[in-house]
């Protein structure tokens, strides 16, 4: 046990965190995400949900403020206007943490990304729609 950090800050989900790198991507996907199929490194949080796992990352990762959209959400298939009850809790947290609000990317978009992503937490969100990418930034 360490002092200090949210429980959902697994070692494998530290480490990863940890070895990224500034600009690297992690993916945050809720349980119907292809993770398994996508990821590179996947680290399974089937207990959590998306929005307690982003606010467990957003605890120790810098979030890059040299790019315009360090964080991007999928957009809704059908309706791209539409914002989902996941996405509205994800902007909240990031305000919170001062990050702007996510861009929104077509579904293939989000999936080529995600393939692209340092790493890919899965989470058991059920949530339609609780997918979130963050790129590393910086410690100064």
């Amino acid at each position: 046990m360490l002092l200090g950090l949210n429980p959902l800050l697994s070692p494998d989900l530290l480490f990863a965190l940890a070895s990224a790198g500034h600009g690297d991507r992690i993916a945050i996907v809720d349980a119907n995400f292809p993770a398994a199929s996508t990821a590179r490194r996947l680290i399974a949080l089937h207990g959590a949900t998306a929005t307690d796992a982003l606010s467990a990352v957003l605890s120790v990762l810098p979030v890059d403020d040299f790019e315009p959209d360090p964080a991007a959400v999928m957009a809704v298939v059908g309706d791209a206007g539409q914002t989902p009850e996941a996405v509205t809790a994800f902007t909240r947290i990031l305000a919170s943490a001062g990050v702007a609000p996510p861009a929104t990317l077509p579904r293939h978009d989000f999936y080529r990304v995600a393939r692209e992503a340092f790493a890919i937490v899965q989470t058991g969100e059920r949530r339609l729609y609780g997918n979130i990418i963050l790129t590393k930034g910086v410690v100064r």
